[in-house]
């Protein structure tokens, strides 16, 4: 279910039409509201959607607030003037009153893909961590920017789903998204391949060719792998990034181009740029907004939601016998792995284990061989944790395997743990474990 936001004078009225197409929104009246509950955040990250009166007062300042952490649609009584102004401010759509159950509902299916597409995650990425949590405001706040982003992080993290992410929930959505794989652009190729070239120009250059950045024009650039690329690589795409301009070869005049750059790397650039090898301007002008992916390691609380994504994800492709889950001893091996291939490796793990599993379930004699034979890792904790705290993890953990292993069955779980049924939905909502 979708947290909606309704922000009016005309709150409650409004959202008895949102209650009538099956929608619960929260509303926050104008008119009834104190000074302080007027100023407070109305935006937060709990909501997934805000409706936002234009007919109401200081609705500039509440668009502007609002758009960082959701989609913003806004509505008033016909006023081109106000709705030109609204989708300026960064508003995703616009509608006019009276509200009907009929608009309400196609504007929501059209931002439904921009919400939430599964349960335990945001946009295609999955996570109900704390740091994956903060990931997902990061990425809200740099969608409704168009400052430049640069998405660091170990390689198999899931920098590309970072951007496409924040490419679908921004205002160039529905604009070109073009992948640049730096490192497989030699320099040889490098002008003709960014910028294109025209027809005679060089031997062999039969036809107008537009480059890549030219066919992007008024979308989003992502520039994969930055850490790598020449320094005349960096020449280039830093021109661009200060004109705005480019050229094709051959060409006699610039040409503008709209773009908003995203780029992504496994290095550590300020390094780079302390060694001479990356020029320290570029990487001020790309690292306006930066997104840090953690490793895997470190939100291993996330390993048992993965996997079991990763298990609808592939289960298709067995035809003979349909995988459904992952015992409670396969998820406990997988819960001692420290991936140093990250999510792309627990993918790639599930994937093999559901090649070779002969069962409706993934057992630990599935798994890969240096899975299986590994010692457990002991896990060293800081001479700070608590021993409340290290409880908690490991009754957590052995929660997660009984749910697994029962196939989200709550009933089969408890009988497993060997507790009553109402315990354990008392600690899986303690623990906020998904189900």
């Amino acid at each position: 279910m979708l947290n909606i936001l309704i922000i009016s004078d005309e709150a409650k009225d409004i959202a008895a039409l949102f209650r009538s197409t099956g929608f619960t929104p929260e509303t926050r009246d104008l008119k009834q509201a104190s000074a302080a509950e007027q100023n407070a955040d109305d935006t937060s990250d709990q909501y997934d959607i805000a409706f936002l009166d234009l007919d109401a007062e200081n609705w500039q300042s509440r668009l502007l607030d609002a758009r960082h952490s959701m989609p913003v649609i806004a509505f008033s009584r016909p006023d081109l003037h106000k709705a030109v102004e609204a989708l300026k401010l960064g508003a995703g759509d616009y509608l006019e009153k009276p509200l009907t159950s009929e608009t309400v509902s196609e504007v929501i299916d059209r931002h439904r893909k921009k919400i939430l597409s599964h349960k335990h995650g945001f946009d295609e990425i999955i996570g109900n961590s704390q740091p994956m949590q903060e990931v997902f405001g990061l990425i809200k706040r740099a969608a409704a920017s168009e400052s430049n982003v640069l998405i660091t992080g170990e390689s198999g993290t899931g920098k590309e789903l970072i951007a496409r992410a924040i490419h679908r929930w921004s205002p160039r959505s529905e604009r070109s998204f073009m992948t640049i794989n730096c490192t497989a652009i030699p320099d040889t190729l490098l002008e003709s391949e960014l910028f294109g070239f025209e027809k005679g120009s060089f031997t062999g250059a039969q036809y107008t060719k537009k480059g890549l950045l030219e066919q992007a024009d008024g979308g989003t650039v992502f520039f994969d792998e930055i850490g790598d690329v020449s320094p005349l690589f960096q020449t280039k795409v830093l021109r661009v990034l200060q004109e705005g301009e480019i050229m094709r070869i051959g060409g006699m005049r610039q040409i503008r181009v709209d773009l908003r750059f995203i780029t992504a790397t496994s290095r550590d650039l300020r390094t780079a740029c302390q060694r001479g090898v990356f020029r320290e301007d570029l990487f001020y002008r790309l690292n306006v907004i930066n997104i840090h992916l953690p490793p895997l390691r470190d939100r291993m609380e996330d390993v048992a939601l993965l996997a079991k994504h990763f298990v609808q994800k592939h289960a298709q492709k067995r035809k003979d016998v349909l995988i459904k889950c992952i015992s409670g001893e396969a998820l406990g091996l997988l819960l001692e792995h420290q991936y140093p291939g990250n999510v792309r490796e627990l993918e790639n793990v599930i994937e093999r284990s559901i090649s070779f599993a002969n069962t409706s379930e993934i057992l630990p004699a599935d798994l890969p061989p240096d899975l299986r034979h590994a010692q457990p890792t002991p896990k060293v904790r800081s001479s700070s944790q608590r021993l409340k705290d290290a409880l908690l993890a490991v009754e957590k953990d052995t929660i997660t395997a009984a749910l697994l292993e029962s196939g989200g069955n709550i009933s089969r779980a408890a009988a497993i743990l060997g507790i009553y049924r109402q315990q354990l939905q008392r600690k899986i909502k303690q623990h906020r474990i998904a189900v």
